[in-house]
């Protein structure tokens, strides 16, 4: 940036250099903790994508719409985390004014688009649990298709459309010299855009999960009283119709656990988002990356939730980590307690 800069010429300098007060041990560690965090997210989430489109045991409606958030995940880990972990190391912007606006256009779209996946497995998980007759129906692979390009066109056009127009900005005095003159790339909304934000991509989604979980969870558990008091009366079909119902609700279960710790991960920034500006954006700096590096740390915990209850996804992991999935017959391997 030159000295020219008409904003920055107002404040008697074209550019504040970098500078950070934090010790070097401490930048260390956390670039080595944001660093393990980046990888794990990376590979963690790689190693769902690939596990679910080699397998054809694992090609089902639910895994189809897991592989599109693994992919969601897989980005914030590629193209969001490592240039947030500079920001927030050094505290301070060194891509430029374009690439911020750019930046924060795919973090706020990848967001979205992993909480309206949510709530489309949630529904999946609905209709095969409460409404298992209507399921293969209702929930058929040109379906999944449609609703993949819904969670990830509408998110776009939104974050995009709201960045680029700088509508969140609106009548935020001092944004610009931020980013122009101090090298930073803050997280900002206005008063407006801070309840859009909240009501319409977190607590309006998140209540409709919510709700659709406890739906699921009172039917499981009327499924299990009926299942326990045909014990001993069923015939053959009955008892694997019986089998599958449990595996479903199993899945349910899972992806439930994964809703929680999204709403746990994301709820914290979102309600900063909201209050912020009616505080005259007071929250502290340190605070407010803390919080939003907690967003980030939710692409990180879905792969290992994945490793420890699904168990098809430590077999296909060791698949993968062995070779073994370069062999041509791979593809049709049997993945036990798969769902």
């Amino acid at each position: 940036m030159d000295g020219t800069d008409p904003i920055c010429s107002q404040y008697g300098n074209a550019s504040v250099s970098c500078s950070t007060n934090r010790p070097f041990g401490v930048r260390l560690a956390m670039y080595i903790f944001i660093v393990g965090s980046i990888t794990i997210t990376i590979f963690g989430n790689l190693g769902i994508i690939i596990s679910i489109a080699h397998f054809k045991q694992l090609h089902s409606p639910t895994n189809f719409l897991i592989l599109s958030m693994a992919a969601t995940d897989f980005f914030v880990g590629l193209i969001i985390m490592p240039y947030s972990m500079v920001r927030s190391v050094e505290r301070c912007w060194y891509f430029g004014n374009m690439f911020c606006k750019i930046h924060y256009s795919f973090d706020l779209m990848l967001s979205v688009i992993s909480i309206f996946h949510l709530c489309t497995i949630a529904v999946d998980r609905f209709y095969a649990v409460c409404d298992p007759l209507h399921y293969p129906i209702k929930m058929t692979i040109p379906m999944i298709k449609r609703l993949v390009i819904f969670c990830w066109s509408v998110p776009a056009i939104f974050a995009f459309g709201v960045v680029i127009s700088n509508s969140h900005i609106s009548g935020i005095n001092g944004y610009e010299v931020l980013v122009a003159c101090f090298n930073l790339c803050p997280i900002t909304f206005n008063k407006l855009w801070s309840l859009i934000m909240f009501f319409t991509c977190f607590f309006a989604p998140g209540s409709i999960m919510v709700a659709i979980y406890i739906n699921i969870f009172i039917v499981s558990r009327r499924h299990v009283k009926m299942l326990r008091n045909m014990a001993g009366k069923m015939e053959k079909d009955q008892v694997a119709n019986q089998i599958s119902k449990k595996k479903d609700r199993k899945a349910a279960k899972t992806l439930g656990i994964v809703m929680g710790v999204f709403l746990m991960c994301w709820a914290p920034v979102f309600i900063t988002i909201l209050i912020d500006p009616f505080l005259n954006f007071s929250t502290p700096e340190v605070l407010f990356d803390t919080l939003n590096w907690l967003g980030y740390i939710n692409s990180t915990c879905n792969p290992l939730i994945y490793g420890f209850f699904y168990p098809w996804f430590r077999k296909a992991l060791k698949y993968i980590i062995s070779g073994k999935i370069f062999d041509p017959h791979s593809c049709t391997a049997n993945l036990s307690e798969t769902h």
